[in-house]
């Protein structure tokens, strides 16, 4: 199996110098399926590809699990997956660490790449790929599963060695070896800084670690206990990425709610939680209530609050219900605040009426705070493609000038009064990459 990287950063052959092989040799190493070779088809100052060959031992391949004839007949030494993922980690283990002790900062710099591999199961390929900064194309193999996959993008090399250590069994939806609990941990370090906010993350997670389900619910736990990262951003890409935006605006709610003494709050559109679990933390906030259209993420909400084991007095702070925020509901009536972090950008246009009527006539609490994505900053975003909203699911991403047009005509129409207040690290031509509106209910003498 094959596969191939190219870059046409100048000059191309430090490409050499971020693999740790040099583009005048080529080398072969030993792994457990058989030896994987590495060599530079081309090695120019213009443009650089390497190659990693692996040939795989078909006596080695009997010796593992699985009746005669699929250890004699399979697609394994061909098709790219589990066995091309070990010779990745074998061959670039240091390039996938992203040290560079010659190039340091290039190391840390994302330059064009070009990843091709010949062989490859591409029903996924597109939906995996393209929410990390890469264009797939994809040349099918006849009426077979399999395709050639050409994979274009700008990215560090250690994200793109990461990506693919990760994904291509993933694609695969198959391993060659036992998968135990140390599996977690190498989908958990390979994952960092990205998959926390794959849109598919649950389906990656569960197809890597082999539908084992005590070892999926383990590593999602993880992957929202170590940075509750919301699958629309791409915060890896902030040139501040050591507090992610999720965190700086779930920070900026709590200390809007707290400055207008906000105690008991609803939020609209919970979600699995992030925002809940904040507020049912902090001994501030006396009442939280959490609404959402979806079942499952109030599910989900459930399991990462961990009502089950939550003591007495805390459980009786806590209630979600199922709703659509479109629709009036007098159960939301008398909060103090209501939060829509990240939720009226899911809301088609033409249901925004019923929304505001819902929650600013219906609910009416006397503050209400809405976050959502400035347009403008996207393109700051080195692993958004141009153009791209930043999740699937988004039926618009306004301006800050279209964001104000909104927020001032319910202001206007409700009876409140409304400020702004950007979130995240704010660029001097394009604003912050998240909006807030604080509506505050005007006083009737």
């Amino acid at each position: 199996m094959l596969l191939t990287m190219t870059t046409t950063h100048r000059p191309a052959t430090d490409l050499g110098h971020l693999l740790h092989k040099h583009p005048d040799r080529a080398r072969s190493f030993t792994t457990s399926s058989g030896v994987a070779h590495v060599f530079y088809p081309k090695a120019t100052h213009d443009e650089c590809t390497v190659a990693l060959l692996l040939e795989v031992d078909p006596i080695a391949l009997v010796r593992g699990p699985g009746s005669t004839l699929t250890q004699y007949v399979n697609d394994r030494p061909y098709a790219a997956g589990s066995l091309l993922t070990v010779a990745l980690g074998t061959v670039f283990r240091t390039a996938m660490n992203g040290r560079s002790d010659s190039l340091p900062e290039l190391a840390n710099t994302p330059i064009p790449l070009v990843v091709r591999i010949p062989a490859l199961p591409h029903r996924l390929a597109e939906r995996l790929f393209t929410p990390l900064g890469w264009t797939v194309e994809t040349t099918g193999h006849g009426d077979s599963r399999y395709g050639d996959v050409t994979l274009t993008g700008t990215l560090k090399v250690s994200d793109a060695l990461k990506h693919l250590y990760v994904l291509l069994p993933v694609l695969d939806g198959g391993k060659h070896y036992w998968v135990a609990a140390d599996e977690v941990d190498k989908l958990l370090k390979a994952g960092d800084g990205w998959l926390a906010a794959h849109p598919d993350k649950e389906l990656i997670t569960t197809r890597y670690l082999a539908r084992r389900r005590p070892l999926v619910t383990s590593a999602l736990e993880r992957l929202a206990d170590v940075d509750e990262v919301e699958p629309e951003e791409l915060d890896n890409a902030l040139a501040e990425p050591k507090v992610s935006l999720a965190a700086q605006r779930k920070d900026a709610v709590v200390a809007a709610l707290k400055d207008v003494g906000a105690k008991r709050v609803l939020d609209l559109g919970c979600g699995g939680g992030a925002l809940l679990r904040a507020l049912v933390n902090d001994s501030w906030f006396t009442e939280v209530h959490g609404v959402d259209v979806s079942a499952k993420a109030l599910q989900e909400a459930e399991r990462k609050l961990h009502l089950d084991r939550m003591g007495e007095r805390q459980r009786e702070r806590i209630t979600l219900r199922q709703s659509a925020l479109t629709y009036a509901d007098p159960a939301l009536a008398g909060y103090d605040a209501a939060v829509l972090m990240e939720v009226v950008e899911h809301v088609d246009p033409a249901r925004l009426p019923a929304l505001e009527h819902s929650v600013f006539a219906v609910a009416r609490p006397r503050t209400v705070l809405v976050t959502t994505p400035n347009v403008e900053y996207n393109p700051l975003f080195e692993t958004l493609p141009e153009g791209q909203l930043r999740h699937s699911d988004h039926r618009f991403e306004w301006t800050r000038a279209e964001f104000a047009e909104w927020a001032d005509g319910v202001a206007e129409r409700r009876g409140y009064a409304v400020r702004y207040v950007p979130i995240g690290p704010e660029d001097a031509d394009r604003g912050a990459p998240t909006q807030m509106a604080v509506f505050s209910v005007k006083d009737v003498n």
